[in-house]
């Protein structure tokens, strides 16, 4: 009997509710960065850029002081100090104080204080104010000069006060000191900082944005920001001096009010032009920079090559054998992209990368029919920046030839259902391993011909997990995989050839059920045991095909019907959760479940599970220092000598598997 007296108590007493800003400073890198303050200053940067994109706010003042503080300031209209209806405490510290309150909720009732804004989750001030030692806020409203002062992460010091009158000033004054001890540096960086507030300069067209550097014993450094110029002037600037192939293409589109596909408003603005050599691209989503780019990029690209497609063809520039892919196109476009979204969704609360999957459409459809115009009206500047395309593409073909002719040596006839792909670049092709004919089917109708190859599986991959690489090849599906590949099986101690690779990803695509997982299993032992290496070196990824499809009927003009899809049960509650809070009745919303990846028509597969630029796949690979622990699990689940380990597995741990039977 094991005695449990000298363990840790778990009680009713054991569990702690984090309360107010506790869970930020328990937990500041779910909520911001933490290598340095600059994110946390930034929030307070962007909802200062936020009153002047509602067009309340002219001026931008940010000041770094020499006790390592920020103050920024705008002269917009002020937070509102009186008492939330509803919580009866004043608004500007239910702000700072409060997660998920903020005025930039409820966009389509028309009751947010923000038609666009890039706040989406209400934490941002109140984050700043929970890694803060102090934080002040002064407001200028009705009048009155108000204050509030919060300290130690977020406490109220003292309440809303006026302390004297303003006049007809508005505007807000938030003067930040960083708790060092929640950064890895507690500096905010200069160079980050400028590039941003230069870029709130560039999109907000009559925005003067200032920066003041207190020095110890001279004058404050100023600088100032104001491109009456806008995008171009931007994008000349990235440039560095370099010269276009042709006249930079600029312009902006949003949806009217009459718009049936899109809210009035979304749309976006741009600034774009071909280069020799490559030069730095920016695209923001309601002044929030996106770094690491997202849907709207996607969709400025897909829009660029079908105008400039469209052009080629029209004037037949396009060489015989050769034909133009989108990373031809854009492989030497440099751009500043602005878009206006109603309700963007980003990847995590830093707002790097932008995962509305509307975006590609959106920007799509309001930059090709533009360009496809400029194009025609500029038939000199087109034809410069159709023949770089036609270079780069020439060049690709060139590429993918030298790497044919190292494989021709050994020339393999491929399996007879394989739907190979058109390119021969490795960089960019795709296998997919499909579970059935019927799914592969729809597969071969739902795929991009020119990268996309489909080789269905019937039935289930022979465990390979105890079988002998030279007797591998019986199976008729792993010869076929083998071949199709290009690789021959190799052990872990190998250095195979991989030389003779044909595709760049491998992608299992099963039914997102029990008998899918069965078959995922079975390939990634054979990947594992037999093609190592190909794990090793990230070319192998499970597909995650939802499991459910949630129809919204359209909600008047404004708002077109939608078709959403859930990869399971949370997700489709959480989906279900926000169409509610947008207004929509649950007895509107249609639910739909995928049996299968043979129930999906073409469209719904390509969608949900084939295009890159809106799927969902996981890179497969094994932990650092985990090579021995993965291995003994293998042999657990799939040795045919473990049964008894693994019944024994079974009832231990059988109750923690999640199954959809």
């Amino acid at each position: 009997m094991v005695s449990v007296a000298n363990h840790q108590q778990y009680d009713e007493s054991s569990f702690r509710v984090l309360k107010g800003l506790e869970p930020v400073r328990e937990r500041p890198g779910m909520y911001t960065r933490t290598d340095t303050p600059a994110h946390i200053i930034q929030e307070v940067i962007d909802n200062a850029a936020d009153e002047a994109l509602a067009g309340f706010a002219k001026e931008i003042h940010v000041t770094l002081h020499l006790d390592g503080s920020v103050s920024v300031s705008d002269d917009g209209r002020g937070i509102p100090v009186g008492l939330h209806p509803e919580e009866g405490i004043p608004v500007v510290v239910l702000a700072f104080t409060r997660l998920h309150a903020g005025g930039k909720f409820d966009k389509r009732s028309g009751k947010s204080a923000y038609a666009f804004s890039g706040g989406l989750h209400g934490v941002g001030v109140s984050v700043t104010n929970a890694l803060s030692v102090r934080l002040e806020v002064e407001i200028r409203r009705d009048g009155k000069l108000w204050r509030a002062d919060f300290a130690n992460g977020g406490e109220v010091v003292s309440e809303p006060r006026a302390v004297g009158t303003c006049g007809r000033q508005t505007g807000t004054c938030i003067r930040v000191w960083p708790d060092a001890k929640y950064f890895d540096s507690p500096k905010v960086p200069m160079a980050e900082l400028e590039r941003l507030l230069r870029s709130k300069a560039v999109l907000l067209p009559g925005v003067r944005v200032h920066l003041d550097i207190e020095q110890m014993d001279a004058e404050p450094l100023h600088k100032s920001w104001r491109y009456p110029g806008g995008l171009p002037a931007y994008l000349t600037e990235l440039a560095g001096g370099q010269e276009p192939i042709a006249p930079i293409f600029a312009g902006e589109k949003y949806a009217a009010e009459n718009d049936s596909a899109f809210a009035p408003g979304e749309g976006a603005a741009w600034a774009l032009a071909w280069f020799e050599q490559t030069v730095p691209s920016e695209s923001y989503v309601n002044l929030i920079p996106t770094v690491s780019g997202g849907m709207h990029e996607s969709g400025l690209r897909m829009g660029l090559f079908e105008a400039l497609k469209s052009f080629i063809d029209h004037h037949a520039l396009l060489p015989r054998g050769v034909k133009l892919q989108q990373e031809d196109v854009c492989a030497r476009v440099g751009f500043v992209l602005s878009v206006r979204l109603l309700d963007p969704q980003f990847q995590g609360q830093v707002k790097e990368k932008l995962n509305s999957r509307e975006a590609v459409r959106l920007v799509s459809a309001q930059v090709r029919d533009p360009f496809e115009i400029w194009l025609n009206n500029h038939v000199e500047a087109g034809r410069a920046i159709a023949e770089l395309a036609i270079k780069q593409a020439l060049a690709r073909q060139r590429n993918a030839q030298k790497i044919e002719k190292k494989k021709s040596s050994a020339v393999v006839m491929l399996p007879g259902k394989l739907a190979d792909c058109e390119s021969d670049n490795i960089s960019e092709n795709e296998l997919f391993l499909v579970e059935g004919d019927s799914a592969g089917g729809s597969a071969k109708m739902a795929r991009n011909k020119e990268t996309q190859a489909i080789l269905p599986l019937r039935g289930k991959v022979q465990n390979a997990w105890e079988i002998d690489a030279d007797r591998l090849f019986a199976n008729a599906e792993i010869h076929d995989i083998s071949v199709a590949l290009g690789v021959d099986p190799h052990s872990p101690s190998d250095t195979p050839d991989l030389s003779g690779l044909r595709y760049g990803k491998v992608v299992i695509m099963s039914d997102a059920d029990v008998d899918g997982a069965h078959i995922q299993t079975l390939l990634l032992t054979l990947f594992f045991r037999h093609f190592p290496r190909l794990i090793d070196t990230g070319h192998i990824y499970i597909a995650q095909p939802p499991l459910y499809r949630i129809d919204v009927p359209a909600q008047g003009k404004k708002r077109p019907a939608r078709r959403l899809y859930a990869l399971d049960e949370g997700e489709l509650a959480a989906i279900c959760e926000r169409l509610t809070q947008e207004g929509i009745r649950k007895e509107n919303i249609e639910i739909g479940r995928f049996k299968g990846l043979g129930e999906m028509n073409p469209e719904q597969l390509r969608e949900t599970t084939m295009d890159p630029a809106t799927r969902r796949v996981l890179p497969v690979e094994v932990r650092d220092g985990a090579s021995d622990e993965t291995h003994n699990t293998f042999d657990l689940l799939m040795g045919k000598g473990e049964a008894a380990k693994r019944r024994a597995w079974m009832e231990a741990k059988g109750d923690t598997v999640e199954a959809d039977v």
